[in-house]
């Protein structure tokens, strides 16, 4: 540090300050280091012959003392050392005050610009022009125009910098008729405008409100002889995209005769944002056939375009670009890369830009975490929060969100609870949306006391967060509190939207509301202006089957103003199952399969219900269809955590370490609950042939996980168990009695909804 103390002076004033430093005393050199600021020693008085000299020395090194405080922002050593400088005589120069007011704008620090302003009018007299324009612009930074003002109108003297720092200030906060009166002040003293007069009012101008304003700065700069200038060319053309007239910014691109690269990217991005992605593309292709440079900025762009198109070819030609001009490391390029590949559902690619970026960003971790809970990857995504959790970068709150989402499809609680904690810790928890996610993260895993609690804490709740708390009822099965719910939310003036009339529609089919479920389909267009879609014929569709208004369910079917889906024909053929209705039920399959032949849940309704009906032959015709399509059905799982640990199990699992244990506490349960099996398919049969009779007296797994459960928890406690598929009504049953007999609460989550088991009786009251 001595010896960049010494370069610095003697860069200064090479000999006289060499011969003077070698007779400063050894404790004013050693205190005039940079290291052991703020340098007090070095203000005494030296009684000396060559004090006048050694002033002049001090004020030298003081100065670069004062230019290092400055830029290291260290404001208040500076008021400090400045008022030690005043006291002792030693003049500050023109050059430290200009860094100190640099400094003050740079941190927008008011108070301490204003101080330093105070002692440079008290010290300084008739200060040059630069340090004027300096004290201008620092009260610009800093968002005091009427200080701005006030020092623009006692300058001795204005030159073009400083009209152009007054008028772009003015622009820039929104204040344009002062600044146009600026700018006609300017011209009538024959100051004549510059390319940046013009761009700095330019950049100001974002929205569609300024466009008219815009116009007139474009049509002055034409008059002014600016017209050819490939800048102020670039600035208007960028400012018509921000301001929304795309028409203007092509015609003023296109008659530049010099383009540089913000001027294509400009277009590129007005391309983008009025979703004209083709033609943002064909600009690119075009930009390197004409050999313009590209930088990072360039490709961000192009495949934010890529992405909208889901254009994975061009894309992939833009990234081997890429990787010939070196810049696949660089986060500005690798991270719109992950979020390419991410939109375009190419995880794999995604993951491998990820990893070659050299120092990836919040935004880089974020688009991943994210690509993984879009792709269904919800465990990865976990492992990369955890991995991202020991780096030295910063989460965002689009991370969080994303890992709410991710603990809500995984029913994880316990990591749920954390993300949460470390959010609200570092007021992380985005506004409404990352809200939302938690009131629906903490419902699906079955805590509806904490969902209340995030909801309740809200201020404003938007539709989101109301639509998020009134599903979480419903999903529990409580219809009651679900509509009462909904109707606080019109009380409260919010208006409802599709997504919530799902869950309101949800809400009464768990709970066999058919006359009300009927009322709001039909009031939603009418009392509430919100279309209706096929999505919400679905769910009466959906009422009507699980009440056993099968015709009705058809007829609603036949009548509505859609074409019905595959869903539209699972949920009657549902309803048909539970109601033994073999004659709706095989046009209701019929029609499903021809929607959805790979759907395997459909085959294994129609197997059941022609064998509950003795057909054979034609349940066997169904499960030759099943192997003729190399169906394979989704394997059972279930799972329950225990003191932080998620335990799974799959059906007739062995491979847990207290396996013994567990078979053995299924078999000491009394007779009567462990039933034989039917002769019925169920949901829990995982192989792609039908099971023979002895593979359907395999455990369960919801059985496992429950038993698991009853011997690792204390009997105060619930018995939580989360499972992938619909419960059978074996297994139903089997929950029902062992709360009866055990006298425990058991909590079983299943792909529909959850059920409440106590003291025999089940929440759904057996209608799910």
């Amino acid at each position: 540090m001595n010896a960049h103390y010494c370069f610095a002076v003697s860069s200064l004033n090479p000999s006289p300050v060499i011969i003077a430093h070698d007779k400063i005393p050894q404790s004013i050199k050693a205190a005039a280091n940079f290291s052991q600021i703020p340098s007090w020693v070095s203000l005494k008085s030296t009684p000396s012959s060559l004090q006048t000299q050694e002033n002049i020395n001090k004020a030298q090194i003081e100065s670069i003392h004062l230019i290092s405080l400055s830029k290291q922002g260290k404001l208040k050593e500076a008021r400090e050392f400045l008022k030690q400088m005043e006291d002792a005589g030693i003049s500050v120069s023109p050059r430290s005050y200009k860094c100190l007011f640099e400094a003050c704008g740079k941190i927008k620090s008011l108070l301490d610009g204003r101080l330093f302003h105070e002692q440079m009018q008290r010290t300084v007299k008739n200060p040059p022009e630069f340090l004027e324009n300096s004290v201008l612009k620092m009260y610009c930074e800093c968002g005091s125009l009427a200080d701005a003002l006030k020092v623009f109108d006692e300058m001795r003297e204005r030159n073009l910098v400083s009209w152009n720092t007054i008028i772009s200030a003015y622009a820039e906060n929104g204040v344009f008729d002062e600044g146009f009166c600026m700018f006609s002040n300017m011209l009538e003293l024959e100051t004549k405008p510059n390319g940046s007069t013009y761009i700095g009012f330019l950049r100001s101008l974002l929205n569609p409100s300024g466009l008219e304003i815009g116009k007139q700065i474009h049509s002055h700069a034409i008059r002014s002889g600016l017209g050819s200038n490939a800048s102020v060319n670039t600035a208007i053309s960028n400012m018509y995209v921000k301001c929304g007239w795309l028409e203007g910014a092509e015609l003023v691109f296109e008659k530049m005769s010099e383009k540089n690269a913000v001027a294509w990217t400009g277009i590129m991005v007005g391309y983008t944002q009025a979703e004209r992605q083709m033609d943002a593309l064909a600009l690119f292709a075009k930009m390197v056939n004409e050999g313009v440079e590209l930088d990072e900025y360039v490709f961000s762009i192009v495949l934010k375009a890529c992405a909208g198109l889901e254009e994975l070819n061009f894309g992939r030609q833009i990234h081997g670009h890429i990787v010939k001009l070196g810049l696949e490391s660089e986060v500005s390029v690798g991270t719109p890369l992950v979020d390419f590949y991410v939109k375009c559902s190419n995880l794999e690619s995604a993951t491998k830009a990820f990893e070659w970026i050299s120092e990836p960003n919040d935004v880089s971790w974020s688009a991943l975490i994210t690509g993984y809970c879009q792709m269904g990857e919800f465990e990865e995504a976990l492992k990369t929060f955890e991995s991202l959790r020991t780096r030295s970068v910063d989460i965002n709150s689009f991370t969080y969100t994303s890992i709410f989402q991710a603990c809500s499809a995984l029913a994880d609680f316990n990591s749920g609870a954390q993300a949460h904690a470390d959010a609200m810790k570092s007021s992380l928890v985005a506004y409404q949306h990352g809200e939302s996610a938690m009131i629906t993260m903490y419902s699906r895993c079955g805590r509806l006391d904490y969902a209340t609690r995030v909801f309740e804490s809200i201020d404003d709740p938007d539709a989101v967060a109301w639509t998020a708390i009134i599903a979480g009822y419903a999903y529990q099965g409580n219809a009651p509190e679900a509509l009462k719910l909904f109707r606080r939310m019109q009380d409260c003036g919010v208006r409802p939207n599709a997504v919530t009339f799902i869950a309101v529609l949800t809400a009464c089919s768990h709970s066999g509301l058919v006359i009300e479920g009927r009322q709001y389909l039909e009031s939603m267009s009418s009392n509430y202006g919100v279309a209706t879609t096929i999505d919400h014929y679905d769910c009466m569709v959906d009422i009507y089957s699980r009440a056993g208004f099968l015709q009705e369910a058809l007829e609603l079917i036949r009548s509505m103003p859609f074409s019905p889906d595959a869903m539209s024909w699972k949920c009657l053929l549902g309803g048909c199952w539970t109601y033994r209705n073999l004659e709706i039920g095989e046009l209701a399959a019929e029609n499903l399969f021809q929607l959805d032949p790979e759907d395997t849940a459909g085959y294994i309704l129609m197997f059941n219900l022609y064998a509950s009906f003795g057909k054979w032959k034609e349940a066997a015709n169904v499960r030759k269809m099943m192997a003729e399509r190399n169906l394979r059905k989704e394997l059972s799982c279930s799972w329950i955590t225990v003191k932080g640990k998620v335990h799974r199990f799959i059906v007739g699992d062995k491979h847990h370490p207290q396996t013994e244990e567990i078979y053995s506490k299924l078999e000491a349960l009394d007779d009567s609950v462990i039933k034989e099996e039917t002769g019925l398919l169920t949901e829990e049969d995982a192989s792609n042939s039908l099971p023979e009779r002895k593979e359907q007296l395999l455990v369960h797994s919801e059985r496992l996980a429950l038993a698991f459960g009853l011997i690792s928890t204390p009997s105060s406690a619930p018995v939580v168990v989360f499972k992938n598929l619909r419960a059978c009504k074996d297994c139903h049953d089997f929950g029902k009695q062992v709360s009866l007999i055990t006298g425990r609460e058991i909590v079983v989550r299943d792909s529909f909804r959850f059920h409440h088991f106590k003291l025999g009786e089940c929440s759904c009251k057996d209608y799910w």
